[in-house]
This record gives structure tokens, C-alpha cells and sequence, in this order.
């Protein structure tokens, strides 16, 4: 009876304790002696992309799956510290591995942070880099043009390219001719139209004739290539230019200030490396005890 009361009382510690600590945040799923609540599935979702973060945790089902996937890993870790297998001299390692990793994770994060150069410093570094490498800035002539194809290169593909070509001469509308009988499905959907690209991003024989095209509305001969026959239209042009430090400000700062920070975390950790005498004969009696054997074959 004793017993049982102390199991009763101990069961009562555990859950106000658990309560206890979960007050601060919203509890999405608990058990007898277990609860996962919303600190512990940002923590989790530490391990996702940074830009996958609020999509994931914007969907109950999916939070629901997860918060699940949590409370049975929290279950199985307690059944085995009951088993006493934290004390297996492997698991023990093994944790404290995965300590250091969150530890150091939120360590290196504290250095970011320290080291995040202020907007006026950031945007002073970001135009130094547009100064000094103006090549990284240029946008080559670019042309958007529509196209036909025609798979294959026989008689038949031949004399169906010949058609459509004297439709458009005749006043054909381009697109709608594409969207009906361009094999390219792709480009199809959208009148052949294939946006803009620069010289070098088609076939060669393509890429000839789409940049030999010079005014909007032009249309080109038949052009053969490894992918059949196509027409073409031109519908604009762009002349090769640099990009002005407005258009480029945003993503040279986020540049510049990736690069400080990585380097704060570089030394830092050089600096610690430093310390560190390093046991050559060890490690290579280490490594000497994973080397591959080789594998007996019978005679």
C-alpha cells in the first residue's frame, strides 16, 4: 500500500513538474509523463532550411505529424535511460557529441550576431566589391523569342514546317500556331514563348538565328537542329548593360555580410584549434583499426 502511495505521489511530482515546465509555452501533445510543447518544436525545426521554416510550421497536419514524431522519440529516450543504456560507453558519446552540436550551433549563431556589420558599414563594403569587380555586374544582350517545332528531320517534319511557315507569312497568329502544333510542349502552353536568354543558352544552330533576328515580330527561316525544325519570332531585345549598384545593393550587402561573419567564425575557431595538440600516433592507430580488408576469395 506504501508503495503504491509513493508511486501515486511520485506520479503527481512528475506531471506537476512536467507542467511546470511547459507553462511558458503551448502544450501540442502530452502523455502520462511526457509532453511536447511549441519551444520544443522550434527547437526542432532548427534542422529545416531557414526559408522551409514557417511553411512547415504553418500546417497543422504537418505540425501534428511532427509534434508526434517528438513525443515518440522523448518516450523511447526515457524507456531507455530506464534501461540504463545512457550509460553504455558509446551512447554516452554519442551525447555527448550531440550536446557539443547544439551547443556549438548556438555559440557560432552568438558570433553571427556579434559580428553583424551595421547597414551603413554593410552597405560601405558593398559598394567597394561593385567598384572593384564591375565585371560580376554586367548582363550580357539578351533576346525573347517565340518559337515552332516540329520533331524530327524526315520529308513529313519537313513539309509540316513548310506549312506552318506559309501560314505565318500569310498572317497567321504565332502563338495560337504554336499552342496547337508546336512540339514543344513546354513553350507551347505559352505561344512557343520561350522568355529571354542570352547567347550560348540554345543550340548553336538556334542561338544563330534567334540573335540574327533584329526587329519585334520578325520571323526567322527554318532552322534545323538536333531537336527537328523550328520558326521563329522575335518579341524583344535587351543590350548588354551593367547593373547599377541600386539593383544589386540588397544582395551585395546580404553578401558582405555572410562573408564577415564567416570569417569571425573562422578565427575563431582557428583560435581555438591552436590550443589543441594534436596525438598523430593515436589518431593513425585509430585510423589503422577501420582499414578495409581485403576480402578472401576462394580458391
Amino acid at each position: 500500500m506504501k508503495r503504491s502511495a509513493f508511486r501515486l505521489c511520485a506520479g503527481a511530482l512528475l506531471s506537476a513538474m512536467m507542467l511546470s515546465a511547459h507553462a511558458q509555452e503551448t502544450v501540442l501533445i502530452q502523455g502520462p509523463h511526457i509532453a511536447i510543447d511549441s519551444s520544443d518544436m522550434r527547437a526542432d525545426a532548427l534542422r529545416m532550411p531557414p526559408e522551409m521554416r514557417d511553411t512547415v510550421l504553418s500546417r497543422p497536419q504537418t505540425v501534428t505529424q511532427i509534434a508526434s514524431n517528438l513525443y515518440a522519440r522523448r518516450a523511447m529516450a526515457q524507456r531507455a535511460e530506464a534501461a540504463g543504456l545512457e550509460k553504455d560507453p558509446e551512447v554516452a558519446a554519442a551525447l555527448r557529441v550531440a550536446r557539443d552540436k547544439v551547443l556549438s550551433d548556438a555559440y557560432l549563431a552568438k558570433v553571427d550576431k556579434d559580428n553583424m556589420p551595421s547597414d551603413a558599414v554593410a552597405e560601405g563594403l558593398a559598394r567597394n566589391i561593385y567598384k572593384a569587380k564591375p565585371e560580376r555586374f554586367k548582363v550580357p544582350e539578351q533576346v525573347q523569342v517565340r518559337h515552332i517545332l516540329i520533331a524530327g528531320t524526315g520529308a513529313d517534319s519537313r513539309a509540316q514546317i513548310e506549312k506552318i511557315e506559309q501560314e505565318l507569312k500569310g498572317g497567321a497568329d504565332f502563338a495560337q500556331l504554336a499552342k496547337e502544333r508546336s512540339a514543344d510542349k513546354g513553350s507551347a502552353a505559352k505561344g512557343g514563348d520561350l522568355g529571354f536568354f542570352e547567347a550560348g543558352k540554345m543550340v548553336p544552330e538556334f542561338d544563330k538565328a534567334a540573335f540574327a533576328l533584329t526587329k519585334p515580330g520578325q520571323l526567322s527561316g527554318i532552322v534545323e537542329s538536333k531537336f527537328g525544325y523550328h520558326i521563329l519570332q522575335l518579341e524583344g531585345r535587351h543590350a548588354a548593360r551593367t547593373r547599377s549598384f541600386d539593383e544589386v545593393r540588397s544582395e551585395l550587402m546580404q553578401e558582405v555580410r555572410a562573408n564577415v561573419q564567416q570569417e569571425a567564425r573562422v578565427a575563431d575557431a582557428q583560435a581555438l584549434q591552436q590550443e589543441a595538440k594534436i596525438n598523430k600516433e593515436a589518431i593513425e592507430a585509430f585510423a589503422a583499426g577501420y582499414n578495409p580488408q581485403p576480402v578472401k576469395t576462394a580458391p
